[in-house]
This record gives C-alpha cells, structure tokens and sequence, in this order.
C-alpha cells in the first residue's frame, strides 16, 4: 500500500504542475479535477490502512463538493469573466 500512496502522491506533484503552468484555463480546471480525485483515493486508502470509517465520509463529502464546485468553475470559465 505504500507504493500505491507513493506513486499517487508523485502523480499529484504532475498534476500541481499543471494546474499552476496550465497553458489554459481548461487545463487548470481538468488539473483541479484531477488533483481531486487523487485527493479522495488517497482518503480511501488511509480509511483502509487505519480502519476507521471517518475517512470514507470525509471522501464522500470531498467528492461531492468538489463535483460541485467543478461545475460552478466550468460555467464560470465557459460564460467568460466578464460577462454581465
């Protein structure tokens, strides 16, 4: 499990990368998708390596707010910033 945690937590490194060098802000907001679903994995990990159901319910909310804020950020992005 360690190298799972290992190899996630080297992934999200890529992803930080681009979500602050993204060349678009389509990259950036697919990054911040990325980096949060990595965030929810790694939540489920630890929720199994300690036993302890908290963690589970801490991703589920994570996951769920973070779906909603993608989707505010996505119409934000798509309606431009300065639209009125």
């Amino acid at each position: 499990m360690i190298a799972a945690e290992t190899v996630l937590l080297l992934s999200f490194a890529v992803v930080l990368y681009r979500f602050f060098r993204g060349p678009t802000q389509w990259d950036r907001l697919l990054a911040y998708n990325s980096a949060s679903n990595r965030v929810i994995v790694i939540l489920a990990i630890v929720a199994i390596l300690t036993k302890q159901d908290i963690y589970l319910d801490v991703a589920i909310v994570y996951a769920a707010l973070s779906f909603l804020g993608l989707v505010i950020l996505a119409r934000f992005t798509e309606r431009g910033e300065g639209y009125r």
